[in-house]
């Protein structure tokens, strides 16, 4: 690797004038503000919506409820609209419309400069600030959905005992549906993504800075109205809340459309950055032959975001118009089709797997060249399988509602298709294990997730394989071995790819090491408890035990008990390892600039990372995965600190 020519310094670069001090408005905002004009601009929305609301004559006078539905999607949406402005998000465009253009001290300071930690509480610019507020949410998010999985494994657990009535259990399993959908969809790609791609290809930030913090707050506007949702009626039909369900449900199924439509936008800005950022800005030779596979899987998962998620957002778009709007796109009796909702629906429900598994599994082969020392088994072969699942993934839909008497006659092609997408996706899983093969591996906290993610990937792959055909699904569907199913694959395989991901690079994202004892305790600990969990309701739905079922016969106790003692084994596994990311975060020890010797660039900075990156930008001469060959640049003094420096091998 040698160096590029040193670029103008901004002092030397013609600035437009400076309005006031750097920042302007953004000075002045922060979470409390935004959360504070969110809440103010909800309530008037709400006033406004009942003041315009005409008085219910006596024959509709039963259906009030129903009349409320436009007061609170005025709520929602004066709460998004206020967060947003509360928090500085239109401040840019709002400058260009003055013609107020950013200067490099507006810029700076948009990036955090000099803020200290009080810079993650703001509308800030750096990819790396970015990444630690999806590392913070996509573990809150975590943690409100694993709450919500106790309680409905405690109401299962006591048999003939209701600790919940059929509706607030039927609410919290579609309330905890979507919170781990949408956490596990972040829970990579928002922070590692975010935070070490552009550093990875050699960039200096994204390509699109603003929309980077953008993609962040919609998602934060997009989590109080599924929480609320809680408190007005709940979700009732599961996380899919197929029509005509969908309008006939409380009022509290507009704060899940409306969390729907807003994240859909936050995962779409964020698709877009990463994609250009990626295509756009990669270190002067760095070829598409030369690009770790990491940033590959990144680009895979975006795409199929960007394709399938707007799908979702149409059809909770189309619902939220039925209930407010009064339209009919999904009334049968006006001439709607739920054939429409249901299609729309899982135009994304399926490919939205592989958004979420398709990063984590790319970041353990990544993490395993480094652990094994060795290159990387055919790294062809690993892009081939990311791409086969990206095209494939859109042709495997209508798998899901094969029970659903829509055209019966395109079962057996869909059957087809959804077992076809198990090659490419063999692919990843033969590449980590060739990898690994004969390897001297160097066993630490990531490299013992590889294992238990290949093992839960088979499980869930040979499982997937089973309800992809017609005769056992129409055995098997609603059952609780759906539910094992594709635990195995949204929870097994890709919130332990977090976890391995986490490890890995916690110590370039935070300075410090993990803690791997207590880390590794807390792994293993969820690892057992999630076998016990799931495997017992391959058991329970073999002898046929319903899905959303709030009390069963006592066939199923042995099952249920066994399956309820799981989950709070993962809960306690989870929390011990919550308490190592937190203390090492805040005390842990102080990790030097490359502490695995590996060979991607984001292991070529210093810690903390500066904030943009690189003071001379890079340019790539191998390809990342060249362990065990003799390299020129193998030893380098990199500084590390202050005081400190340390010399690094990366080959």
């Amino acid at each position: 690797m040698s160096s590029a020519t040193e670029v103008m310094r901004p002092e030397e670069v013609p600035q437009p004038k400076q309005y006031g001090k750097p920042g302007g408005f953004l000075r002045h905002t922060n979470i409390i503000t935004g959360t504070v004009s969110g809440i103010v601009l909800a309530a008037i929305a709400y006033l406004v919506a009942g003041a315009l609301r005409p008085p219910p004559s006596d024959e509709n006078a039963l259906a009030l409820p129903v009349g409320l539905d436009p007061q609170f999607a005025a709520m929602y949406i004066g709460w998004t609209i206020g967060l947003l402005l509360g928090i500085g998000a239109f401040d840019g465009p709002l400058r260009w419309f003055l013609g107020h253009d950013l200067t490099h001290e507006d810029a700076e300071y948009m990036a955090g400069a000099g803020q200290g930690k009080w810079r993650y509480f703001k509308y800030t610019t750096d990819h790396k600030v970015v990444g630690k507020q999806y590392l913070v949410m996509s573990l809150v998010l975590l943690g409100v959905g694993g709450t919500l999985a106790m309680m409905i494994r405690t109401e299962l657990g006591i048999t003939w005992m209701e600790v919940f009535n059929p509706n607030v259990y039927n609410s919290i399993i579609g309330t905890h549906g979507m919170v781990m959908v949408i956490a596990m969809i972040i829970v990579v790609s928002g922070p590692i993504g975010n935070f070490i791609v552009p550093i990875m290809i050699g960039a200096r930030d994204m390509a699109f800075p603003r929309l980077n913090a953008l993609s962040f707050w919609l998602l934060f506007a997009a989590v109080p109205p599924l929480v609320s949702s809680l408190f007005l009626g709940g979700i009732r039909d599961g996380w899919s809340v197929y029509q005509p369900l969908n309008s006939q449900a409380p009022v509290g199924m507009l704060g899940y459309q409306t969390t729907i439509i807003v994240f859909a936008f936050s995962t779409g800005i964020a698709s877009v950055n990463l994609i250009t950022t990626i295509v756009t800005m990669r270190a002067r030779g760095m070829t598409w032959s030369r690009v770790p596979i990491f940033v590959y899987g990144i680009i895979g998962s975006s795409v199929m975001g960007l394709i399938w998620f707007p799908m979702f957002q149409y059809s909770q778009i189309l619902s939220w118009s039925d209930r407010v709007l009064q339209s009919n796109f999904f009334n049968p009796a006006q001439g709607g089709s739920v054939w429409l909702y249901e299609n729309l629906f899982w135009l994304l429900g399926h490919p939205e797997v592989y958004v979420i598994v398709i990063p984590g599994t790319a970041a353990l082969m990544e993490l395993t060249t480094v652990f094994v020392r060795k290159p990387l088994f055919s790294y062809k072969l690993a892009i081939a399988g990311i791409f086969g699942v990206v095209g494939i993934s859109g042709i495997v839909w209508a798998h899901h509602m094969y029970m659903t008497g829509f055209a019966p006659s395109a079962n057996y092609p869909f059957m087809l298709s959804t077992e076809l997408i198990s090659i490419p996706f063999g692919f990843l899983v033969l590449v980590l294990l060739g990898t690994i093969w004969r390897g001297k591996v160097w066993t630490r906290l990531p490299m013992m997730a590889v294992y238990a993610v290949v093992w839960n990937k088979v499980v869930g792959g040979i499982t997937g394989v089973w309800l992809s055909d017609v005769p056992v699904d129409q055995y098997m569907h609603g059952s609780m071995f759906v539910v094992a199913h594709f635990h195995f694959m949204l929870m097994g395989a890709a919130l332990f790819s977090a976890i391995a991901a986490i490890a890995y690079w916690f110590p370039k994202m935070t300075g410090r090491y993990l803690n791997e004892r207590i880390g590794s305790i807390g792994f293993w600990v969820a690892f057992a408890g999630f076998q016990l969990c799931f495997g017992s309701m391959f058991f329970a739905g073999l002898q046929g035990m319903p899905r959303r079922v709030l009390q069963f016969d006592n066939a199923f106790n042995l099952s249920n008990w066994l399956s309820t003692i799981g989950a709070y084994t993962i809960g306690i596994g989870t929390v011990i390892f919550l308490y190592a990311i937190i203390t090492s975060w805040r005390g842990g020890q102080t990790a030097p600039m490359n502490p695995w010797a590996a060979q991607t660039l984001e292991w070529t900075v210093p810690n903390p990372v500066p904030l943009e990156n690189f003071k001379v930008l890079p340019v790539v001469t191998t390809d990342p995965y060249n362990y065990g060959v003799p390299d020129p640049y193998a030893s380098q003094v990199a500084d590390v600190g202050d005081e400190t420096s340390q010399k690094v091998s990366v080959s």
